[in-house]
């Protein structure tokens, strides 16, 4: 029985740890105003006839605060590297000087600034109801088992404690990023 216990909260963890990293992931599609490489993290490019994530085609940097540089590793690629940063819609507009596909990020307007704190909030909403979601399925799944109700409370209160310390971590995580959208 016991080892039934753990293996329902064991796997509630697992699950509310994904949506943490799931949305650590949304948030970095969330630009600050800083460039950084992972706002290309969308950008797919036809390459050889198939669909390939920018970062398995080209070396992306940021040479400054500013700029998103790619590299290709093969030249020809870089039309298709222009075409797929403009289809990922990005509001990105890639130029080229032979070499490299350059990328200028504009500033933030203040109210772009607010629009993406609201995105950031909603992606927040949504990894909270996911790990509220797997409270709900741990306890239901807790409540199935053929134990005592001291054993269902205890476990219930384990599962509870769980899903509180996840939801901390991600009002943290959406303080940091509403602090770095912010900042100018």
């Amino acid at each position: 029985m016991e080892d039934e216990i753990e293996f329902i909260i064991d796997t509630a963890k697992e699950g509310m740890d994904k949506a943490i990293e799931h949305l650590k992931k949304q948030l970095q599609n969330i630009r600050a105003g800083k460039a950084n490489p992972g706002m290309l993290g969308s950008v797919m490019v036809e390459y050889y006839g198939a669909q390939t994530p920018l970062q398995q085609v080209a070396n992306v940097n940021t040479p400054d605060a500013r700029t998103i540089s790619v590299q290709p590793f093969e030249k020809k690629l870089i039309p298709e590297i222009e075409k797929g940063i403009m289809i990922a819609n990005l509001g990105f507009n890639p130029m080229n000087n032979g070499e490299n596909v350059i990328i200028s990020v504009p500033p933030l307007t203040e109210e772009r600034r607010k629009q993406l704190t609201k995105q950031a909030k909603a992606e927040a909403e949504d990894a909270k109801i996911g790990v509220r979601n797997d409270r709900k399925t741990a306890n239901n799944e807790l409540k199935k088992l053929d134990i005592s109700e001291d054993l269902l409370r205890d476990a219930e209160n384990e599962v509870q404690e769980l899903t509180d310390a996840h939801i901390t971590r991600i009002d943290r995580i959406l303080e940091n990023k509403e602090k770095e959208i912010m900042t100018i």
